[in-house]
C-alpha cells in the first residue's frame, strides 16, 4: 500500500542510516496502554456506560495487534491517566520515563493503544524520538499487511489516506520554519502541505470511484443470487472469535484460520447445502474490534454490505475470553451503525464459540446465564472439535426454511424422477413401492422443501 513521504512508511521499514544485520532484523517496539480513569459514556439512547475491559485484557490485545505485524516488543506498560494532556495525552513525567525506555531499548516504534490527535502524535514523536502509532494507525498497518484482493487493498488505501489527511504536517516540519518575504504570510511549508492535501484528496476521490465500481459489481452478484434465490448467512464477531474456523467447518473451505488478530481481512463467500437440502451462501467477514474508527467502517462499507443484505447474521463470540461481554457490546454497536439490530432474534442468532476451552462448571453456569429469557438462548459450539455444529446447522435451516414437517407424497410412474430429489432434500421415514408402479414416500423436510415438492408435482400433473 502506498505511503505518503518518509513519515508514512511501514512501521517495519528501517531508517535509512541503518545497515547490516541491525537493519534486517524485526522492528523493535514499545507498547503503551493508557487507561483513562473517567468511564466513557455509551452512544446509544440510554447513554449507559460502556462495559470496561480489564487493563490486562487491553494490554494483551495491544500486544496481539503489534505481534500481528511481527514487531519485536522490548517493553509493554499499562499507564493510568487521570488528566489527559491535550499536547501529549500522557503526563510529562511518564513521557520522560518512556523516552528513556525507548532509548535504552533502541526502539524505533512506540504503539499507543488509544486514539491520538495529530498534535499529540507529533509531540510524542519529538519527545520519544521514535515513530508513534496510535490504535487506528496500528490497525491500518495490519489491514495493509493482510489485504490480498484488489477490493481489500482499495479499502485499506482509502482508510489510510483519510487517516493521513490530518497528519501531513508531520512530514513537513522542516519547511514550516521557512517564512516567505514581503507580502507572504505563509512559507513554502504551508504551500507544500496544501499541495499534498490536494494530492491526497485526488487519490481519495479516485479510490471512492473505484470502490463504487466494486459496490455495483457486488450489487449485480446479489441480484443474481436473489434470482436463484440463495439466502445469505453472514458470520460476524470480534476479531479472533473463530469466524474463519467456523466458516471452514461449515463449508470445507481452506480459509486462513489462525490464533491471531485479523488473521483474514478479505470477505469470502461459499455455497453450502444444509442437512435437509436447503442451499445457502455463507459469508465470512472482517473481524470487528473496539474503538474501530468511523472512517475505517466507512471504507469497508462495500464488504460490510454483505452483512446488511444478509437474511441471517451469526454473531460469533469467543465465550472463553474474560472480556467476551465487552467484545459483544462492541460488535453490537458496529452492527447498529450498519442498521442491523443485534436483538432481533428473527435475524440475528448468538453463537458461543470455543466452548471446549471451558470446564463443565463454567460451561453450565454460562449457558444458564445466557438463557435469561430476554432473548433467544445462545448456541454453544466448538468450531475446532465440531461440538454443537449439527445443532447450529439445524437452527440455521429452520430459520431459513421453516420447521421440519412430516408428510407423505405418492409419486406416479412418470414422476419417479423426483425420488432422488426427495432423498437429497429430506429425511425418508418410509417408502412403499406399490403394485401399480407408483411409490409412496413418508419424509421429514423443511416447509420450503415441502412447498417445492408440491409445486414440482403440480407442474408435472398439469403438464
Amino acid at each position: 500500500m502506498a505511503r505518503e513521504k518518509d513519515a508514512d512508511r511501514s512501521v517495519r521499514g528501517k531508517p535509512a542510516h541503518q545497515t547490516g544485520t541491525e537493519a534486517n532484523g524485526p522492528t523493535r517496539a514499545v507498547v503503551i496502554v493508557p487507561v483513562l480513569t473517567r468511564q466513557p459514556r455509551g452512544d446509544d439512547d440510554t447513554n449507559r456506560p460502556r462495559l470496561s475491559r480489564s487493563a490486562e485484557a487491553r494490554r494483551d490485545e495491544a500486544v496481539g495487534l503489534a505481534s500481528a505485524i511481527d514487531l519485536d516488543l522490548v517493553h509493554t506498560a499499562v499507564v493510568t491517566v487521570n488528566d489527559p494532556r491535550p499536547a501529549t495525552l500522557l503526563g510529562s513525567g511518564k513521557v520522560a520515563e518512556f523516552a528513556e525506555i525507548v532509548k535504552e531499548g533502541h526502539a524505533e516504534v512506540v504503539i499507543v493503544d488509544h486514539p491520538l490527535t495529530p498534535v499529540q502524535q507529533r509531540n510524542l514523536e519529538k519527545e520519544l524520538n521514535a515513530k508513534v502509532l496510535d490504535r487506528t494507525g496500528l490497525i491500518l498497518e495490519i489491514f495493509g499487511e493482510r489485504a490480498r484482493t484488489k477490493e481489500g487493498t482499495l479499502q485499506v488505501d482509502l482508510a489510510h489516506l483519510n487517516y493521513q489527511k490530518g497528519r501531513l504536517v508531520r512530514s513537513w516540519t522542516h519547511l514550516e520554519r521557512q517564512r516567505g518575504g514581503a507580502g507572504f504570510l505563509g512559507g513554502p511549508g504551508e504551500t507544500q502541505i496544501e499541495s499534498d492535501r490536494r494530492v491526497l484528496q485526488d487519490k481519495i476521490t479516485k479510490l471512492k470511484h473505484e470502490l463504487e465500481t466494486v459496490r455495483r459489481t457486488r450489487d449485480l452478484h446479489r441480484a443474481k443470487r436473489k434470482k436463484v434465490p440463495f439466502p445469505v448467512v453472514a458470520i460476524v464477531g470480534y476479531t479472533n472469535a473463530g469466524k474463519s474456523t467456523l466458516f471452514n467447518r461449515l463449508t470445507g473451505a481452506g480459509v486462513l484460520a489462525e490464533d491471531m488478530l485479523f488473521a483474514t481481512l478479505d470477505p469470502t463467500l461459499r455455497r453450502v447445502r444444509l442437512p435437509h437440502g436447503t442451499p445457502i451462501i455463507l459469508s465470512d467477514t472482517v473481524g470487528f474490534i473496539s474503538d474501530l474508527p468511523t472512517h475505517l467502517v466507512a471504507a469497508f462499507r462495500a464488504t460490510l454490505e454483505e452483512v446488511v443484505e444478509a437474511g441471517l447474521v451469526i454473531h460469533l463470540r469467543d465465550i472463553s475470553d474474560p472480556d467476551t461481554a465487552a467484545q459483544a457490546e462492541d460488535v453490537e454497536r458496529i452492527l447498529a451503525d450498519l442498521g442491523v439490530d443485534a436483538r432481533d432474534s428473527k435475524r440475528v442468532i448468538e453463537v458461543w464459540n470455543k466452548i471446549d476451552r471451558l470446564d463443565e462448571g463454567n460451561r453450565a453456569r454460562l449457558l444458564a446465564d445466557g438463557a435469561d429469557g430476554k432473548k433467544a438462548p445462545p448456541i454453544a459450539i466448538s468450531a475446532v472439535t465440531g461440538e454443537g455444529i449439527d445443532a447450529l446447522k439445524a437452527i440455521i435451516e429452520t430459520m431459513m426454511s421453516g420447521e421440519l414437517e412430516t408428510f407423505t407424497v405418492t409419486l406416479k410412474r412418470d414422476q419417479l424422477g423426483v425420488v432422488d430429489w426427495l432423498y437429497r432434500n429430506g429425511d425418508i421415514v418410509s417408502r412403499d413401492d406399490n403394485e401399480d408402479g407408483s411409490v409412496t414416500v413418508a419424509l421429514k423436510a423443511t416447509h420450503s422443501a415441502r412447498q417445492e415438492i408440491e409445486s414440482r408435482l403440480r407442474r408435472q400433473n398439469n403438464g
